[in-house]
């Protein structure tokens, strides 16, 4: 076998949370091509089906922030696609308010999509996985895990991230015994959605590329890869690692 038939996805099914844009479409689109049917799972139908039918993928409606909707979603995808061999968990939000000013339910919501709903993921999909002893789950942490950003104030969306790494490591050392593999990728500034309103406030754009050894935002295909080998048998002897894709920010 070659090394680059190690990346390929054939004959696998994947399920991609928040890929309807961003970084989890363009990881969905490389799962796509590296040959594995790919399930979107997103929020909102109206964005979630047109990135589906653009790819050729199939789509399915989920709030990750509540555990009964993801057992849904574990249920419906193994009835109607099969089982699942790879898992994305790519949803997430952001806020940038600071800790001060921080509600109650701002703070919930925050941990609850980035935190909870990778763990309700890993939980409902990792018990199938487990029964077959075998499956990759890819978590979507960030640099925000490893370090505190600045200017911006962002303590919620850095403790879930940070919650992230941990959960991945955590669970990689409880299932390796038992076949499923868990890793996570940590992205630097990357050009999505996400950080559209950072990249526009004056002081933030300057701050995050200065301190950027590479000295630019990512585009979303360049995080991508990181998927297809995190998924593939070309990862095969790796699990718990944290994949850091973020341009050198996080080596000063």
């Amino acid at each position: 076998m070659s090394v680059l038939d190690l990346f390929k996805l054939e004959g696998k099914l994947a399920v991609v949370t928040g890929a309807a844009q961003g970084i989890g479409f363009e990881m969905a689109k490389a799962l796509m091509e590296a040959g594995a049917k790919v399930v979107i799972a997103d929020l909102n139908p109206e964005v979630g089906e047109p990135a589906a039918r653009e790819l050729g993928a199939s789509f399915e409606s989920v709030n990750v922030s509540s555990s009964s909707s993801v057992a849904e979603l574990a249920a419906r995808v193994e009835a109607q696609y099969g089982a699942v061999d790879v898992l994305v968990n790519n949803a997430g939000i952001v806020r940038n308010t600071p800790a001060e000013d921080t509600s109650d339910d701002e703070w919930r919501s925050i941990l609850s999509v980035n935190l909870d709903g990778v763990f309700w993921c890993c939980r409902e999909f990792g018990k199938k996985m487990l029964e077959r002893r075998k499956g990759s789950i890819v978590n979507q942490a960030s640099m925000s895990g490893i370090i505190s950003n600045h200017p911006q104030p962002q303590a919620a969306y850095n403790t879930s991230k940070a919650g992230v790494i941990h959960l991945t490591r955590s669970l990689a050392g409880e299932w390796a015994s038992r076949g499923v593999r868990v890793n996570a990728i940590a992205p630097g500034y990357t050009a999505t959605p996400l950080t559209k309103r950072g990249l526009e406030t004056p002081g933030w754009k300057e701050t995050w590329l200065g301190e950027t050894p590479m000295g630019r935002t990512a585009e979303p295909f360049e995080i991508a890869p990181a998927a297809v080998y995190l998924a593939s048998d070309a990862s095969s002897f790796v699990t718990g690692s944290v994949l850091v894709v973020d341009g050198g920010y996080t080596v000063w």
